[in-house]
């Protein structure tokens, strides 16, 4: 239903107010959680990540431009 142009607007509770973040909480949560994890969780992770950076390292991204592309530019 539109508003009348002299209609007042009803007092609804703003719905996008969100209660303040607990970021001391989280913070200290987040720490809890790493020192539960044992020496060899935390060695495979690293493990994993340092993988994943080598295979990134060597890496070669080759960029085809399309044909589509190559007829509007009037290349052939």
């Amino acid at each position: 239903m539109p508003f009348q142009k002299n209609q007042e607007i009803p007092d609804v509770p703003n719905l996008v107010n969100e209660p303040q973040a607990d970021y001391e909480k989280a913070e200290l949560d987040l720490l809890r959680e790493g020192i539960r994890r044992s020496h060899q969780e935390r060695f495979l992770f690293t493990t994993m990540l340092y993988k994943i950076q080598q295979t990134l390292k060597k890496a070669i991204i080759i960029h085809k431009p399309d044909n589509f592309q190559n007829k509007i530019h009037g290349y052939f």
